[in-house]
């Protein structure tokens, strides 16, 4: 080919387009560890915040009891704050369910993610014992079955959803602010999609010969290798 020829327009396209996906998936993969670390630390801080308001009125009561025979303004200055703290605490009848919804989408994002990384558990030691075209041929019968799961749950939950939709029931403590049971319980077939994309790609990345298995977690490897590093120091 010359210099400066153009290359073929199929060719361009190609890369282009492979160029596009690979953005697309970064992106998608950077959102994916962002929104799991943003569950995470408001579940954090919302149980921070109720476990520190909680314990913490009973402080100025004490302080309004020791100056009880001393300052009658300090005493109700005190306890003043004491009841204002309460009051926030009672009110916080929403930070328990607000948890327990977060807490569900994280378990539930977090199935996708766990697949992506390999974390979940895979018991494959027999697997192991065969010759790699047999480990190849139960890879793909494994995750089709993994894909039946997801999918049929994907189904399945959708429906559910439309039943929740139909009710417009208020979430437990949450439906004073708006929130509907189907807002919460929206995360189960999105998870479940999400765990159908993945294993999708896990399957298109096995018929390719680009990976053997799916790619799961090893327990028995992972403590090995930490056996001999520790032997090695």
């Amino acid at each position: 080919m010359e210099i400066g020829a153009k290359l073929p327009t199929d060719v361009v396209l190609s890369v282009s387009g492979e160029i596009f996906m690979n953005a697309i998936r970064l992106i998608w993969d950077r959102f994916e560890e962002g929104f799991i670390v943003l569950l995470l630390a408001a579940m954090t801080l919302v149980t921070f915040v109720y476990v520190i308001l909680n314990n913490f009125y009973t402080f100025f009561y004490a302080m309004g009891e020791f100056f009880s025979e001393r300052s009658e303004s300090m005493s109700e200055f005190f306890y003043s704050i004491g009841d204002f703290i309460l009051d926030i605490v009672q009110a916080m009848t929403w930070s328990n369910a607000l948890t327990k919804a977060l807490f569900a989408w994280l378990i539930f994002f977090g199935l996708a993610y766990g697949v992506r990384i390999g974390g979940h558990i895979g018991v494959d030691a027999l697997v192991k014992l065969t010759s790699r075209p047999t480990q190849r041929i139960i890879a793909i019968i494994a995750c089709l079955f993994c894909l039946g799961y997801a999918g049929l749950l994907s189904v399945a939950s959708f429906e559910w959803i439309g039943t929740l939709l139909q009710a417009s029931i208020g979430a437990d403590d949450l439906g004073q602010m708006g929130v509907k049971q189907w807002h919460i319980a929206m995360i189960v077939p999105i998870g479940f999609i999400l765990v159908f994309i993945r294993f999708a790609e896990i399957f298109v990345r096995i018929i390719r010969h680009q990976q053997l298995g799916l790619g799961l977690a090893d327990e028995a490897a992972d403590a090995l290798k930490l056996s001999e590093t520790e032997e090695s120091k």
